[in-house]
């Protein structure tokens, strides 16, 4: 490898300890990962509780929709759909009004998983409130609302 156009090793050092993105992504994985073990008695992962979550709704929402509240592209979210359709979680219909859009209707299967991981959300959830603390959770939620 040449020297002549290197980065520094202390550089490599300070992006480690001050950049916001590799903490997040650090943090965003450790956290999958612990709420990916705690939903395995579910058959679901992490992000798949989330999806299911954000299609509790009233009216079945639209792709795009669920896209932006997950902060996805529109291909991502059909690609994690796939697992959830093929289980019976899901159904995508064309919307009635649009038909180029799609809708995505949660089904009782996928009902009936967010119901048996809300509880040990719940659980998980308040152990690692309780393990970082009430006031800097709160601080943790607001900065990141800020950052998406």
């Amino acid at each position: 490898m040449s020297n002549c156009l290197s980065v520094p090793f202390e550089t490599t050092l300070h992006v480690r300890d001050h950049c916001l993105c590799l903490a997040a992504q650090r943090a965003a994985r450790a956290l999958a990962r612990r709420f990916d073990e705690a939903l395995k008695p579910v058959g679901i992962t992490s992000g798949q509780f989330s999806l299911l979550n954000a299609l509790n709704r009233p009216e079945p929402p639209t792709i795009g929709a669920v896209a932006t509240l997950l902060a996805m592209d529109r291909t991502t979210l059909t690609a994690n759909l796939k697992p959830l359709e093929r289980r019976g979680m899901v159904e995508l219909t064309a919307d009635a009004k649009d038909k180029r859009s799609r809708r995505i209707r949660l089904m009782d299967a996928g009902m009936a998983a967010l119901t048996a991981a809300m509880p040990i959300w719940v659980g998980t959830h308040g152990e690692i409130d309780e393990a970082v603390g009430g006031e800097e959770t709160t601080a943790l939620r607001a900065g990141l609302r800020a950052l998406a």
